[in-house]
């Protein structure tokens, strides 16, 4: 089938989305940033399109688009709505940006702009130094959770990226939200987020790898790999909260230790856990497509277990309709854990 019309009818199936764009009302809360063609379920392998804000964002990551391709794609797009489009193409193994854009397009998608997600402002830059726009739409079911369950609540969000989670916890009402991140550009995105929403009094951002702040919080000693001499990281006192939230790379390495999604969850979780409130919850988040649901889940519950603690709740979010999956399994799983 022709890109075009598997575009169609994906743009079809998102009637729920697009149709309060084109008739806009003042009691439903403006979306404007959500996926539009999820290519690995919908037809064309690794080519994701986005809505992000008022531009079309394109994105290929196995193939590069021909000139007719993307010129076809396009027409249908700014028939729907006349919005710059954006063309990344990653097709190469690191994923990194090759492609020039023309001028006009060129400005634009280095030009800050703001997009709204049920109402929530987030700054949006579709080429800047990183590679991933600056919000993972995906995760929009996260961040609704979040709003919805952190009023006068202690939220503790970490790999916080562009502190979206923590954007949300502050606008439902939580009395503070400490965000940790390695990334100094992330966070300055994460700061703009909240004084586009005026919640920044209670926003703390601290730059630090996650495994230092993680066992300060939790009240451990900071150890190096191999006894090597450490980097230097920000001093925190230990620290429990109503809410974390644990949304990890699937991989990373640093001098205080190893993010790995697919063998060692528990390296972060069994810390992260510790900083969780007796009565609290903890959102637990794992992208990779081959870790099984089942046995992910068996395994930070027996890390709760061995902690001499239980689950009182589970509570499972799945992404929302413009990120289909085959047989609804999602790649990205995420687990409430309420800790008794």
């Amino acid at each position: 089938m022709p890109i075009t019309a598997l575009l169609i009818s994906a743009l079809t199936k998102r009637a729920d989305l697009i149709n309060p764009l084109i008739n806009p009302s003042a009691d439903i809360a403006k979306t404007d940033c959500f996926r539009v063609f999820h290519g690995t379920v919908e037809g064309v392998n690794g080519l994701n399109i986005d809505r992000y804000g008022d531009a079309w964002l394109i994105q290929t990551f196995h193939e590069t688009l021909s000139e007719t391709e993307l010129n076809s794609i396009s027409d249908v797009l700014v028939d729907l709505f006349d919005l710059p489009i954006v063309y990344n193409d990653r097709s190469n193994k690191n994923s990194r940006i090759i492609n020039q854009l023309e001028l006009t397009a060129e400005t634009y998608s280095q030009s800050e702009q703001v997009i709204s997600e049920n109402g929530i402002l987030f700054t949006s830059k579709l080429r800047h130094e990183g590679q991933d726009p600056l919000l993972f739409l995906d995760m929009r079911v996260g961040r609704e959770f979040v709003k919805a369950n952190s009023h006068k609540k202690s939220v503790l969000n970490l790999f916080s990226y562009t502190c979206g989670i923590g954007t949300a916890a502050a606008v439902g009402g939580a009395k503070r939200v400490v965000n940790v991140d390695f990334s100094s550009f992330a966070l300055a995105a994460g700061r703009k987020n909240a004084e586009l929403n005026g919640v920044e009094s209670v926003c703390q951002f601290i730059q630090s790898d996650a495994f230092p702040a993680l066992r300060q919080l939790a009240g451990l000693k900071v150890a190096s790999r191999g006894n090597k001499k450490l980097p230097s990281y920000p001093k925190m006192s230990a620290s429990q909260f109503d809410l974390v939230f644990l949304d990890p790379p699937r991989f990373a390495k640093s001098a205080f230790g190893t993010v790995d999604l697919v063998n060692d969850y528990q390296s972060l979780f069994k810390p992260a856990l510790l900083t969780t409130k007796s009565g609290g919850m903890i959102v637990c988040c794992n992208n990779v497509a081959k870790v099984d649901k089942e046995a992910w889940f068996n395994s930070l519950v027996r890390c709760v277990e061995k902690q001499g603690r239980s689950v009182s709740a589970v509570e499972w979010l799945d992404c929302h309709q413009d990120f289909p999956s085959f047989d609804d399994n999602h790649p990205l799983k995420i687990v409430v854990l309420t800790i008794a």
